[in-house]
């Protein structure tokens, strides 16, 4: 039986992805060289092609190479990524996810990103949402 496609980049897109959306449109090397992974320049190849086929990179032929630029869009894979977790983890429950978030250990956040939550949280109670 085939696999179901996935909706959601795969961890090698996503890191794919987060190399084009930082640095804007590269070639395979400049892809590939920015990768913390130790994979080989044609599974870099093959990915982006796979991408491409996919709808998640758009392929620019220039003189001598191709330069590939991410046409998924940033906030919108991560609003998506994001969803599922709390769909997937937390019953869909965003304050369980967020103060999951809060308390553990590992996520580093500073005083100043807790008072920048909770501005946002502020301006989410205004807008009534």
């Amino acid at each position: 039986m085939a696999r179901k496609e996935s909706r959601h980049p795969t961890e090698m897109e996503l890191a794919i992805l987060k190399v084009l959306w930082q640095h804007g449109p590269a070639t395979v090397r400049d892809v590939h060289e920015s990768l913390d992974r130790e994979t080989g320049y044609t599974t870099t190849l093959k990915q982006l092609q796979i991408m491409t086929e996919k709808g998640l990179v758009v392929r620019d032929t220039v003189p001598h190479r191709h330069v590939y630029r991410a046409k998924a869009n940033e906030s919108r894979v991560t609003r998506r990524l994001v969803s599922d977790l709390i769909d997937r983890v937390f019953n869909g429950s965003a304050v369980q996810a967020a103060a999951s978030l809060i308390e553990t250990e590992k996520s580093g956040l500073t005083p100043e990103d807790l008072d920048r939550l909770s501005r946002l949280i502020d301006e989410a109670r205004k807008e009534g949402r």
